[in-house]
């Protein structure tokens, strides 16, 4: 199929999945359609492995948010379908561009959408096929966008339109169409600018031979005197850190027990300490091993203090994710603080990457490749699971909480209602879900069975 054949197809489909209804099953159907066009649209030479597993991926996350329809599954599929896109493209373009691409396209979307030799079929093109994009096609989409502006400023206006007795809403068809043309266009015809490649040379993963070449980093600062500040700086902040982790444990498993709004204040307090030294310690490293250290053979004490620092930030993570498993153990699991097990577990990770790249001398832009990957496996892993009905079982079990706060997680209704028989609320909402139709439900609804 040509490229305007499948925006157009494409557009014709959200109208379809999403006309009076509200986000469910019809997201998932569109992800997985955009990522089956995009498997058949793009060259087989662009089929490399990366492409073929993201398209599974992308199926998979379509699956996860037909089955739960929360943000997390929506996140997941938004960015396998985005990389999906991305790696339809082919060539060697770093995978952490893709969100960088995306957002310039989406700005640049009525500049691209004039260049109409760039997505519209050439005139070799049928003459039925031309009448069409010609009479129908470009005309729906000004008279889409005008009508938007012009209705938004006179009810009477629109009130031309919306006052006769029509099953059609005029408003939400043409907001659907220009929605699902404006997704359609990004995903199928993305446009990947010169600068951007320029720009993919800067994130490569290993050093080139001239960046090996020894250099101060500063005019007013030789390359021994910027060794030696290094050196100093980072045996410095080992002591304090070291300090800070014999400080930091002591209040937290020494000291007599908190109540729980001390408890709940502290380990807030804790973890947010944490989180910034965790980013200010892979900062330091990137800014001392951005080049010359990586190759100075005199450099060696600076390295392995700054490997010094990464284990003992390595041990200043597990004592928070102690405290953090002391919080749960005393209050119960909530999503923040499982939240807060996936952020230091993505920290441990990028410490240890950062060893690895001292190790390796590999380059700053090393780091941000890798770890946009772990990200997006964290989210997708995240999306397939039910964490709202572990946490709900685990708090029953330990016996945290109460009535209300166990309903404040989601898909947790069969488990609710086993240890709450005599409540009709979660019946009550289960009914609801069943009123809506059927694109608009999640099939985790669908699998409950109240009598």
């Amino acid at each position: 199929m040509k490229k305007s054949e499948i925006i157009l197809l494409t557009t014709m489909l959200f109208i379809t999945l999403f006309y009076g209804e509200t986000v469910g099953l019809n997201l998932a159907i569109l992800g997985a359609s955009y990522a089956v066009l995009l498997l058949f649209s793009t060259r087989d030479q662009h089929r490399s492995r990366s492409f073929l597993t993201l398209f599974v991926l992308s199926l998979l996350s379509s699956v996860a948010f037909a089955w739960y329809g929360d943000f997390t599954s929506f996140i997941a599929l938004f960015f396998s379908v985005c990389l999906l896109a991305f790696k339809s493209k082919g060539g060697s373009l770093k995978s952490i561009l893709t969100l960088p691409v995306f957002a310039l396209n989406f700005i640049t979307f009525f500049g691209r959408f004039f260049t109409f030799e760039d997505w519209l079929p050439k005139r070799k093109t049928s003459v039925s096929w031309q009448k069409f994009i010609a009479l129908i096609v470009i005309p729906s989409v000004f008279i889409s966008v005008f009508f938007g502006v012009y209705a938004m400023g006179s009810r009477h206006f629109s009130s031309i339109f919306t006052d006769y007795e029509f099953n059609l809403n005029f408003m939400e068809f043409f907001l659907l169409a220009f929605l699902g043309f404006f997704l359609a266009f990004n995903f199928f015809n993305l446009k990947i600018y010169d600068f951007i490649f320029r720009s993919n040379h800067d994130l490569k993963n290993d050093f080139l031979n001239e960046d090996k070449i020894l250099k101060p980093t500063y005019s007013f600062l030789d390359i021994d005197a910027e060794r030696k500040s290094g050196l100093i700086s980072l045996i410095a902040l080992n002591i304090l850190l070291l300090i800070f982790i014999v400080t930091f444990n002591y209040e937290q498993f020494v000291e007599l027990p908190k109540t729980p709004g001390q408890l709940s204040s502290e380990t807030h307090e804790r973890v947010n300490a944490v989180i910034l030294s965790i980013i200010m310690a892979v900062f330091v490293i990137m800014f001392f091993f951005k080049g010359t250290f990586n190759f100075d053979k005199k450099a060696k004490p600076l390295k392995i203090a700054a490997q010094i620092w990464i284990v003992l930030n390595a041990i200043l993570i597990l004592s928070s994710a102690l405290k953090n498993t002391e919080y749960i153990s005393n209050l119960g699991i909530t999503y923040k603080r499982l939240g807060v097990y996936a952020f230091l577990t993505l920290a441990l990770i990028g410490l240890i990457l950062a060893f690895y790249k001292i190790e390796k001398k590999k380059t700053n832009a090393f780091l941000f490749n890798h770890m946009m990957w772990y990200f997006y496996g964290t989210v997708l892993i995240c999306s397939f699971v039910n964490w709202g009905n572990i946490a709900t079982q685990y708090n029953i079990h330990h016996n945290k909480g109460n009535y209300d706060f166990l309903t404040s997680f989601n898909f947790n209704d069969k488990t609710i209602k086993e240890k709450f028989p005599e409540k009709e609320e979660i019946k009550f909402e289960y009914e609801e879900r069943h009123e809506d139709s059927f694109l608009s439900r999640t099939l985790y609804y669908e699998t409950l069975k109240f009598k």
